[in-house]
């Protein structure tokens, strides 16, 4: 795959730079391509199975179904128990990877977490784990190669900016880029957990600026604001996703003033559902 584009973006009478990852592919597109990099680069003879669990939005969940249809391997899929709602949605990230073969398995929220934390017990050789959200240490490779298209397309440019799930995208881009100040903000929690699963891989770099929202904002519902900063990054001329980005953009335009590259993580495709829910709450 070649190298990202970058475009330009006006919002606020600010000029923001724009790594399209979104443009990569349809579905291993923007942060999940990077996370799944190394993956991806593996003789499929390696293994011929993946094993991951989450929620049924994840960006991840339908990257890895993607990947795993190109390489040939069974993906297993873990969750806690959906909605008939749901299931029965014939748009989105879930029916989207269920029709690239994603088997998917439903767990009651009481056996959930024990399940999962024995996932890795007697697993073969054959077979790999992937953590919710893409959090392995294997994503390093990914933001190096990202971190050297950065540079080679030498911007004009004060700091780079990611959103987080988990945080390892932008962890290890910033380790990746000391030179750059790079900035995320806590999508799913606080700071405070966004750091600690961070921690949990590696040390944090201090050119790592967590950007803290000055409200209390819950994963995956609906807000007014976000959907007015994803209305207007649409009429400035880029689609941004509706779970991660309008956060982040919301905190770049209160809390910085830097010439700054957006790393555009992709996602789009949950947006169809995600509208739905805009629409059920008469916010649209």
């Amino acid at each position: 795959m070649q190298n990202s584009p970058v475009s330009k973006l006006i919002l606020d009478g600010r000029e923001f730079l724009i790594k399209r990852d979104d443009l990569i592919d349809p579905f291993l597109a923007g942060n999940k391509y990077r996370k799944l990099y190394t993956l991806l680069q593996t003789p499929k003879e390696n293994y011929d199975t993946i094993i991951s669990y989450g929620g049924t939005q994840s960006n991840a969940m339908l990257a890895i179904a993607a990947m795993c249809k190109q390489k040939g391997w069974q993906f297993f899929y873990y969750t806690k128990v959906l909605s008939h709602t749901q299931k029965s949605q014939q748009e989105g990230n879930y029916f989207q990877a269920l029709s690239l073969g994603m088997q998917h398995n439903e767990l009651e929220e009481v056996h959930y977490k024990d399940f999962v934390a024995a996932l890795r017990l007697n697993l073969d050789e054959k077979s790999y784990i992937i953590d919710q959200g893409g959090a392995d240490t294997s994503v390093r490779k990914g933001m190096e190669v990202l971190a050297h298209e950065i540079r080679e397309a030498n911007l004009d440019i004060d700091a780079v900016a990611t959103p987080s799930g988990t945080g390892t995208s932008a962890l290890y881009l910033a380790l990746a880029l000391p030179e750059y100040k790079v900035y995320t903000a806590p999508s799913v929690g606080d700071s405070i957990y966004l750091k600690r699963q961070m921690s949990a891989l590696e040390p944090l770099p201090q050119n790592l600026i967590i950007l803290e929202p000055k409200k209390k904002y819950h994963f995956a519902k609906p807000y007014l604001e976000f959907l007015e900063i994803y209305k207007r990054l649409l009429n400035a001329g880029i689609a941004f996703d509706l779970l991660y980005a309008p956060l982040l953009w919301q905190s770049l335009l209160e809390q910085t003033q830097e010439k700054i590259l957006y790393v555009h993580s992709g996602g789009v495709s949950g947006n169809a559902s995600m509208l739905r829910r805009y629409e059920k709450k008469a916010l649209i």
